[in-house]
């Protein structure tokens, strides 16, 4: 028989919380028509400007070929351009369109919906002390593909607590 013991184990507690948190948003987001990836690529291009197609792909842990198509039916749908990096014709940067930025908004309210049943009897203390910790594990992990948790310093507080309130979904 396998055994481990898994309540102790902080990575299952992260895993089946965010699993959870996960299955929640995508219910949430196809009543907008759009799916957790999409929902992912466009995070990530509020968080960091323009990304490139390589840094979403590395951070979101997926294969280039499964993004590009992702993207590209994004672009079909009007919510992405794709445009070459000034130093490095090659590489793709990804910049949202005003399209993007509708669906963008409904998909927040999505993310704020699940936020308040995930959090539902969870004092504002418990929820700090949880960001503190989460940040401390991508700290202590070197993961810097993470959404810090004092917000991007470069993206408007605004743009950075969407974010981060969808994080927290």
């Amino acid at each position: 028989m396998l055994s481990f013991d898994w309540e102790e184990s902080v990575g299952y507690w992260v895993c089946t919380a965010s699993h959870a948190i996960r299955r929640a948003l995508e219910v949430e987001l196809a009543k907008e028509n759009i799916t957790l990836r999409q929902w992912e690529v466009l995070a990530w291009i509020a968080v960091h400007g323009e990304p490139s197609q390589t840094q979403i792909a590395d951070c979101l842990g997926i294969e280039s070929p499964t993004l590009a198509g992702i993207i590209a039916r994004m672009e079909r749908d009007g919510w992405l351009e794709r445009n070459c990096c000034p130093d490095d014709r090659r590489r793709k940067r990804l910049k949202a369109t005003p399209k993007a930025e509708a669906v963008w908004n409904r998909t927040v309210e999505c993310c704020q919906r699940v936020r308040r049943r995930a959090t539902n009897g969870i004092s504002q203390d418990d929820l700090e002390t949880f960001r503190r910790v989460c940040h401390q594990l991508r700290t202590n992990l070197n993961d810097d593909c993470s959404i810090n948790s004092d917000g991007p310093a470069t993206s408007p507080s605004v743009r950075a607590e969407s974010v981060r309130g969808a994080e927290s979904e």
